[in-house]
């Protein structure tokens, strides 16, 4: 009965109901990790190539530094950026997208652009709606 509830959908239409209600928990926890605004920014970032943290730091504009070292930890846990650190004076680390990253770019491209050509009229909304409360 328990391998029954795990492999039943979580919703019965949408995108969710062909995702195994066992996993939507992590499925969820995924999504939140990608959606990060800090992540999706360091993943479009390193479209390009390798960087350095300091390029990073630089190009991520807002992140603080504790931040920055956090979201590049969780990325490379989930196995979304690989972390390369040489031994020299000064140290140096990169940072480079692996394939399953790489996968990410058309999508994080998309969403920030969709946000970038609706930020005007974005904003005029949330301007009506507290002016309206």
């Amino acid at each position: 009965m328990e391998h029954a509830e795990e492999s039943a959908a979580a919703a019965s239409r949408g995108p969710c109901a062909a995702i195994p209600a066992g996993q939507m928990g992590f499925v969820r926890q995924i999504l939140d990790r990608v959606g990060d605004k800090w992540s999706m920014l360091i993943i479009a970032c390193l479209e390009d190539g390798t960087l350095r943290y300091t390029d990073l730091q630089r190009d991520v504009s807002g992140i603080s530094q504790r931040m920055l070292s956090h979201t590049l930890r969780q990325l490379q846990q989930d196995g979304l950026i690989t972390r390369t650190a040489y031994a020299e004076v000064p140290p140096r680390v990169e940072y480079t997208l692996t394939p399953l990253g790489r996968g990410l770019i058309d999508i994080v491209k998309q969403l920030i652009g969709w946000v970038s050509e609706h930020h005007d009229e974005i904003r005029a909304h949330r301007d009506r709606a507290a002016a309206g409360s």
